[in-house]
């Protein structure tokens, strides 16, 4: 066998490691990012068009979340903000509207005590969705039924809904254990007993 083919054969196994290896990186890229986002990566595929472009947004999210000086809350803190909203949720019975509102407050408070940004909502959502990539659509659905809250287009259910979404991203935002998630009462209940929202 002659060295010039000897060397070509060199090349061509050399290549096809180089190859595989970029492939097996790539598709463990993949499965990391899967894993973080959750259904925000197939969310980003599917507004970027494909997965190629839709991981570059998500690594440009990495990136920029890196740069955040973010904290835990003490426990203090944490208890203080979980007794405001079951003190929200209470009031969803008598003024659903407003109860909603201030669950969107006391969330938006909560995400800057964490130290994230709480200006923009793209670029809230952008943030929170790096570390809270499966409760991120519940704030995207709330944050929906808010704006039509606003117009007067929503009704008592749509509201409830809401509460119950804002309430699944505060949850991860407070890092309630999860065994601890269940000793709040839902939406337009108060403790003990289940009334509806008075219309």
């Amino acid at each position: 066998m002659s060295t010039v083919l000897m060397v070509v054969i060199a090349v061509v196994i050399i290549a096809a490691i180089a190859a595989a290896g970029y492939l097996a990186w790539n598709q463990a890229r993949t499965r990391r990012l899967r894993r973080q986002f959750g259904p925000e990566y197939d969310r980003a595929v599917e507004r970027h068009g494909g997965r190629a472009a839709a991981e570059r947004e998500l690594l440009s999210r990495q990136h920029r979340h890196e740069e955040l000086e973010l904290h835990d809350l003490e426990p203090r803190q944490r208890d203080l903000y979980r007794e405001q909203w079951v003190h929200v949720q209470e009031q969803f019975v008598d003024t659903p509207e407003a109860a909603v509102e201030q669950a969107d407050r006391l969330v938006t408070v909560v995400m800057g005590e964490r130290g994230y940004p709480t200006r923009d909502f793209d670029d809230k959502v952008a943030h929170l969705s790096v570390e809270h990539g499966r409760t991120i659509d519940h704030y995207r659905r709330a944050h929906g039924i808010s704006d039509r809250a606003a117009q007067k287009e929503a009704t008592t259910e749509d509201l409830r809904q809401a509460m119950v979404h804002y309430r699944a991203l505060f949850e991860d935002l407070l890092a309630v254990p999860v065994e601890e998630r269940g000793t709040v009462p839902r939406p337009g209940e108060r403790r003990g007993d289940e009334p509806q929202a008075r219309s």
